[in-house]
């Protein structure tokens, strides 16, 4: 058998330091108790507060319905164009008796320059429709039926029932996902299940102006690709924040 060289037996040598040192690291990684989670999601709820304390819906409206369509036109596509798209669309079809009456040609032709534009046009149709035959026309509170109306799911009517009808209600976009996991205040990636976790470590008054601050603080600091930790208020209460 050849004599082994001395960076053959260094090799593993060094393996073996940095699984032990990788080991020990890991074991020095105390996991966060569930009321040290709830005091650290207090102060993060604080400190949200008071960067973002007058919290309105970016979406232009003046009643539930108006808010409804809004909201069912802003997936995928920026509050500002939709806003844009709005005015003219809510003067031609102020109600849901006059949307569902509208046809999806004209519909598509209102609603043009946004994302999905038809599947969009579809879903407004068939949701006023369902509006005038099944709610007398008025937008129903209750999560079971909000999310049987056409174009509406779990996050869009946590929206309505946060701000239409003051009722607790934590909205899970793409942006509050991304900050949640973040700041270590869920591990999930389903937005029910993170929904449920925020729920837990939140007090139920707080749970609507959170979520919308935080998805605020994510378009505005805490972005997908390069969040900016070293301007961010909250990166002495987030493990995931990257300080030199």
């Amino acid at each position: 058998m050849p004599a082994r060289t001395r960076s053959e037996f260094a090799a593993p040598a060094k393996k073996r330091k940095n699984a032990a040192s990788a080991n020990a690291k890991k074991r020095s990684q105390r996991l966060e108790t569930l009321e040290e989670k709830f005091l650290r999601a207090s102060r993060i709820s604080a400190y949200l507060a008071a960067l973002y304390s007058e919290v309105d819906c970016p979406l232009t409206h003046r009643n539930n319905f108006e808010l409804l369509v809004a909201v069912i036109l802003s997936a995928q596509c920026t509050d500002a164009a939709v806003n844009q798209v709005t005015p003219g669309l809510f003067a031609r079809y102020p109600n849901p008796i006059a949307l569902a009456k509208a046809s999806l040609t004209e519909l598509e032709t209102e609603i043009r320059s946004l994302g999905l534009f038809r599947a969009k046009a579809k879903s407004l149709k068939r949701c006023a429709e369902q509006l005038v035959e099944e709610f007398n026309c008025a937008v129903p509170s209750s999560m079971a039926q909000l999310t049987r109306l056409a174009g509406v799911g779990r996050k869009t009517a946590n929206v309505i029932r946060g701000h239409a009808f003051g009722e607790p209600a934590i909205a899970v976009d793409t942006h509050c996902r991304r900050l949640s996991r973040r700041l270590g205040l869920t591990q999930d990636q389903d937005p029910t299940k993170i929904e449920s976790d925020l729920a837990r470590i939140l007090p139920s008054a707080e749970w609507t102006n959170f979520s919308h601050r935080l998805i605020v603080h994510g378009r505005r600091v805490c972005f997908a690709r390069r969040p900016a930790c070293t301007l961010c208020a909250l990166n002495q209460l987030c493990p995931s924040a990257t300080i030199t």
